[in-house]
């Protein structure tokens, strides 16, 4: 049975419209049915270093990947896209969050659902709202 996923996407570095393209061309291929995309925003940038705009949007996926998996094909996407992880919240070519995963709580240390900062992100929330306007954050 496939799970309903709401994926962030951001970038800041490079040609950031191709790169958020590229990412759900990938997505895509691996299996992650594309169902909606949100309107592509452009955004300040929220902590870390000095750094350019954002492009942000949100898409609603279908997968049958439990979400540990999802993870890290999220991380393989992001490494073939250029993304390097250094500083936090550094620029990058591209971000890839899961922020809901169906109805499910999760709660690791490197994989939390919902997102927990999501609801404080307003560019992740107007694309998200875009696509789930009864959503309650």
């Amino acid at each position: 049975m496939k799970s309903v996923v709401f994926l962030g996407l951001g970038s800041n570095l490079g040609d950031r419209e191709k790169n958020i393209r590229d990412a759900l061309e990938l997505l895509g291929r691996d299996g992650i049915g594309l169902l909606q995309l949100s309107s592509i925003i452009e955004t300040d940038p929220v902590g870390g270093p000095p750094q350019g705009l954002f492009l942000n949007a949100v898409v609603k996926v279908e997968t049958d990947l439990a979400p540990r998996l999802l993870l890290e094909r999220i991380q393989t996407i992001e490494a073939v896209l250029g993304r390097v992880r250094s500083v936090r919240n550094a620029p990058r070519t591209i971000d890839i969050d899961i922020l809901l995963y169906d109805n499910l709580q999760w709660n690791d240390p490197d994989l939390v659902i919902p997102h927990p900062r999501m609801n404080e992100r307003d560019f992740v929330l107007r694309p998200l709202k875009e696509l789930m306007p009864t959503l309650l954050y």
